[in-house]
Protein backbone atom coordinates (compact mmCIF):
# COMPACT_ATOMS: atom_id res chain seq x y z
CA UNK A 1 0.00 0.00 0.00
CA UNK A 2 2.54 2.20 0.78
CA UNK A 3 4.39 1.82 -2.62
CA UNK A 4 1.35 2.61 -4.51
CA UNK A 5 1.19 6.02 -2.25
CA UNK A 6 3.96 6.98 -3.17
CA UNK A 7 4.04 6.11 -7.01
CA UNK A 8 4.22 9.02 -9.15
CA UNK A 9 3.48 11.53 -6.05
CA UNK A 10 6.82 13.69 -6.20
CA UNK A 11 5.49 16.65 -7.70
CA UNK A 12 2.18 16.14 -5.50
CA UNK A 13 4.15 15.43 -2.70
CA UNK A 14 6.22 18.76 -3.34
CA UNK A 15 3.15 20.88 -3.98
CA UNK A 16 1.59 19.98 -0.83
CA UNK A 17 4.91 20.23 0.86
CA UNK A 18 4.96 23.82 -0.33
CA UNK A 19 1.35 24.64 0.02
CA UNK A 20 1.95 23.87 3.98
CA UNK A 21 4.78 26.48 4.29
CA UNK A 22 2.71 29.06 2.33
CA UNK A 23 0.07 28.09 4.88
CA UNK A 24 2.19 28.08 8.02
CA UNK A 25 3.85 31.55 6.65
CA UNK A 26 -0.02 33.03 6.59
CA UNK A 27 -1.23 31.90 9.64
CA UNK A 28 2.30 32.75 11.85
CA UNK A 29 1.45 36.49 10.26
CA UNK A 30 -1.71 36.38 12.35
CA UNK A 31 -1.08 39.37 15.48
CA UNK A 32 -4.49 38.38 16.80
CA UNK A 33 -6.90 35.31 17.36
CA UNK A 34 -9.77 36.95 14.74
CA UNK A 35 -7.33 37.68 11.93
CA UNK A 36 -5.69 33.76 12.45
CA UNK A 37 -9.37 32.20 12.46
CA UNK A 38 -10.21 34.01 9.28
CA UNK A 39 -6.93 33.20 7.81
CA UNK A 40 -7.96 29.26 9.19
CA UNK A 41 -11.42 30.18 7.42
CA UNK A 42 -9.97 30.94 4.23
CA UNK A 43 -7.89 27.47 3.80
CA UNK A 44 -10.81 25.62 4.81
CA UNK A 45 -12.98 27.09 2.79
CA UNK A 46 -15.68 27.60 5.55
CA UNK A 47 -17.44 30.69 7.28
CA UNK A 48 -15.01 32.82 9.78
CA UNK A 49 -17.91 31.61 12.44
CA UNK A 50 -17.19 28.06 11.51
CA UNK A 51 -13.80 28.05 13.46
CA UNK A 52 -13.49 28.04 16.80
CA UNK A 53 -10.09 29.26 19.05
CA UNK A 54 -10.02 28.30 23.04
CA UNK A 55 -7.31 28.73 25.28
CA UNK A 56 -6.68 26.43 28.50
CA UNK A 57 -6.80 28.64 31.60
CA UNK A 58 -7.18 27.00 35.20
CA UNK A 59 -8.79 23.84 34.19
CA UNK A 60 -10.99 25.57 31.22
CA UNK A 61 -11.65 26.14 28.17
CA UNK A 62 -12.16 29.51 27.48
CA UNK A 63 -12.91 30.95 23.97
CA UNK A 64 -11.13 33.16 22.27
CA UNK A 65 -12.91 33.33 18.97
CA UNK A 66 -15.36 33.87 18.06
CA UNK A 67 -15.50 36.68 19.64
CA UNK A 68 -19.35 36.37 20.15
CA UNK A 69 -18.32 33.09 22.85
CA UNK A 70 -15.76 34.93 25.23
CA UNK A 71 -18.93 36.05 27.06
CA UNK A 72 -21.14 32.71 26.66
CA UNK A 73 -18.78 30.85 29.37
CA UNK A 74 -16.00 28.44 29.41
CA UNK A 75 -15.59 24.58 29.47
CA UNK A 76 -14.27 22.65 32.12
CA UNK A 77 -11.58 20.17 30.38
CA UNK A 78 -13.65 17.71 32.83
CA UNK A 79 -16.39 17.80 30.67
CA UNK A 80 -17.20 14.16 29.76
CA UNK A 81 -19.72 15.80 26.77
CA UNK A 82 -17.45 18.14 25.37
CA UNK A 83 -15.48 17.48 22.22
CA UNK A 84 -13.31 19.96 23.32
CA UNK A 85 -12.69 19.16 26.42
CA UNK A 86 -12.04 14.91 24.95
CA UNK A 87 -9.32 16.78 22.65
CA UNK A 88 -7.94 19.03 25.04
CA UNK A 89 -7.86 15.32 27.74
CA UNK A 90 -6.67 13.17 25.46
CA UNK A 91 -4.32 15.15 23.34
CA UNK A 92 -5.69 13.57 19.90
CA UNK A 93 -7.13 14.77 16.80
CA UNK A 94 -10.67 14.09 16.14
CA UNK A 95 -12.90 14.23 12.88
CA UNK A 96 -16.30 13.94 13.00
CA UNK A 97 -18.42 13.98 9.78
CA UNK A 98 -21.94 12.82 11.36
CA UNK A 99 -21.44 15.32 14.20
CA UNK A 100 -24.94 15.56 14.05
CA UNK A 101 -25.14 11.94 15.83
CA UNK A 102 -22.38 12.03 18.21
CA UNK A 103 -23.43 12.90 21.80
CA UNK A 104 -22.16 16.28 22.50
CA UNK A 105 -22.97 19.69 24.91
CA UNK A 106 -24.65 22.10 22.59
CA UNK A 107 -24.91 24.97 24.35
CA UNK A 108 -22.38 26.83 22.26
CA UNK A 109 -24.79 26.35 19.13
CA UNK A 110 -27.39 28.03 20.63
CA UNK A 111 -25.34 31.67 20.68
CA UNK A 112 -26.20 33.72 17.76
CA UNK A 113 -23.35 34.91 16.37
CA UNK A 114 -24.77 37.95 14.72
CA UNK A 115 -23.05 37.95 11.71
CA UNK A 116 -24.40 39.01 8.53
CA UNK A 117 -23.64 35.44 6.88
CA UNK A 118 -25.57 34.06 9.81
CA UNK A 119 -28.32 36.21 9.48
CA UNK A 120 -28.63 34.50 5.62
CA UNK A 121 -28.47 31.11 6.62
CA UNK A 122 -31.40 30.93 9.38
CA UNK A 123 -31.97 27.52 11.11
CA UNK A 124 -28.76 26.17 8.76
CA UNK A 125 -26.21 26.68 12.00
CA UNK A 126 -25.99 23.29 12.98
CA UNK A 127 -22.60 21.84 13.33
CA UNK A 128 -22.74 18.92 11.13
CA UNK A 129 -18.86 17.69 10.59
CA UNK A 130 -16.08 19.27 12.76
CA UNK A 131 -12.81 18.53 13.53
CA UNK A 132 -10.70 19.38 16.50
CA UNK A 133 -6.65 19.13 17.14
CA UNK A 134 -5.06 20.01 20.61
CA UNK A 135 -2.86 23.14 20.77
CA UNK A 136 0.30 21.59 22.59
CA UNK A 137 3.71 23.10 23.60
CA UNK A 138 6.96 21.76 23.46
CA UNK A 139 6.87 20.20 26.18
CA UNK A 140 3.40 18.35 25.24
CA UNK A 141 1.27 20.85 27.46
CA UNK A 142 -2.18 21.41 26.36
CA UNK A 143 -2.42 25.44 25.70
CA UNK A 144 -5.79 25.34 24.26
CA UNK A 145 -8.13 24.13 21.29
CA UNK A 146 -8.85 24.71 17.71
CA UNK A 147 -11.65 23.46 15.94
CA UNK A 148 -13.46 23.85 12.37
CA UNK A 149 -16.84 22.96 11.48
CA UNK A 150 -19.06 22.43 8.72
CA UNK A 151 -22.83 24.18 9.50
CA UNK A 152 -26.27 23.15 7.49
CA UNK A 153 -29.55 22.13 7.22
CA UNK A 154 -27.96 18.74 7.33
CA UNK A 155 -24.47 17.11 6.19
CA UNK A 156 -25.15 17.59 2.23
CA UNK A 157 -26.11 20.98 2.67
CA UNK A 158 -22.93 21.86 4.93
CA UNK A 159 -20.64 20.79 2.44
CA UNK A 160 -17.56 18.39 2.25
CA UNK A 161 -16.29 15.73 4.37
CA UNK A 162 -12.96 16.58 6.22
CA UNK A 163 -10.07 14.56 5.27
CA UNK A 164 -6.96 13.37 6.50
CA UNK A 165 -5.19 15.79 4.73
CA UNK A 166 -7.49 18.65 6.31
CA UNK A 167 -6.86 16.98 9.61
CA UNK A 168 -3.16 17.44 8.93
CA UNK A 169 -3.54 21.18 7.71
CA UNK A 170 -5.56 21.60 11.02
CA UNK A 171 -2.72 20.18 13.00
CA UNK A 172 -0.48 22.75 10.92
CA UNK A 173 -2.49 25.47 12.46
CA UNK A 174 -2.30 23.74 15.77
CA UNK A 175 1.36 23.47 15.89
CA UNK A 176 1.79 27.39 14.53
CA UNK A 177 -0.48 28.75 17.70
CA UNK A 178 1.16 26.91 19.77
CA UNK A 179 4.04 30.10 19.51
CA UNK A 180 1.68 33.02 19.24
CA UNK A 181 1.75 35.20 21.90
CA UNK A 182 -2.22 35.32 21.94
CA UNK A 183 -2.55 31.39 22.71
CA UNK A 184 0.10 31.16 25.63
Amino acid sequence: MQGKQNSGSGGAAATARSANVSAEQVLSQAATAPEFCAALAKLFGVRPTEVALMRLQRGLLGFLYPEQLKTAGSIPVSSSSAVAAHTASTRKNEIFNAFIKIKHASIFESVKLNTSEDAERTGANAIQKLMSAPILDSQRKVLGVVQVCRKGFDAATAGPDFTQDDMQQLELAAKVLSNLPFVK
